[in-house]
């Protein structure tokens, strides 16, 4: 018996996602500068579709490869050196458009600077907080997924993204805070954490937003083909950005409870 169509992309989905489990898995725990090295082919992977789907198809693979290079650099500088030369290169990129600049400079700044945080975190924090950020955002994919698809309802934003629903967003909220009490009562913070894993859920829920619109307004499906059932690396972990982004400003300006 066939799946019903709205479940008919769930064989590949789940492979692909077992895949980047093991792998994530492997990475994570081996953390140190094979953690930041695999961070470093993840957003030079991303600036390469984002430049690829505003335009810049000629330039892009050299663009990516740059963006993965500049990480790479970041990650020997202080910080105050590697954040400005992040947003150098993003800018650089943008230059490179004679439209849509703004758009390119402004997302790719935060591809670099998510990734830049995300190989910072695994090495000043621990294991413990890098995996309450990705087991929040995947919480939330997953109960987003299957909610939104089971109950159905009433789309979130159908014009930037149609397949999105309230049960889905409300599942993945709710689904993002008890994971944020998991991990709370594990880090020694209690509670405090169930907040603040609240608002890492709804940051990365607009960062899947964010891409989704523009997705839409350059008319493309995905970001590329990459990964079967998934799209491209930026459709994996669009989601992941806007959490890492706001983790790292509540770490920057010490309002993370129990990480300073």
């Amino acid at each position: 018996m066939s799946l019903p169509a709205r479940w008919n992309d769930l064989n590949a989905r789940l492979i692909s996602a077992a895949v980047m489990i093991v792998a994530g898995i492997v990475l994570l725990w081996s953390g140190g500068m094979i953690f930041a090295a695999a961070l470093w082919v993840i957003g030079g992977a991303m600036i390469w579709e984002l430049s690829r789907m505003l335009g810049g198809d000629a330039w892009a693979p050299g663009m990516g490869v740059i963006a993965g290079l500049a990480l790479a650099v970041a990650w020997a500088l202080p910080l105050w050196l590697a954040l400005p030369g992040l947003a150098f290169v993003a800018g650089f990129g943008a230059w490179q458009l004679s439209e849509r600049r703004v758009l390119l400079g402004v997302y790719g700044a935060c591809i670099l600077l998510a990734c830049y945080t995300a190989a910072l975190l695994r090495v000043d924090a621990g294991l413990a907080w890098t995996l309450w950020v990705i087991c929040v955002v995947v919480s939330v994919d997953v109960a987003g997924y299957f909610a939104g698809r089971a109950i159905g309802g009433p789309k979130f934003w159908p014009a930037i993204s149609p397949k999105k629903t309230w049960s889905g967003t409300a599942a993945g909220w709710l689904a993002g805070a008890v994971m944020g009490l998991g991990f709370g009562l594990y880090l020694g913070v209690g509670a405090q954490l169930m907040l603040m894993s609240a608002l890492v859920a709804v940051t990365g829920q607009a960062g899947d937003i964010w891409e989704s619109w523009i997705k839409r307004r350059v008319g493309v499906k995905d970001s590329s083909n990459l990964i079967p059932g998934h799209g491209g690396v930026l459709d994996r972990f669009d989601a992941m950005l806007g959490a890492m982004l706001l983790v790292g400003a509540l770490w920057l300006f010490g309002i993370l409870p129990g990480l300073v």
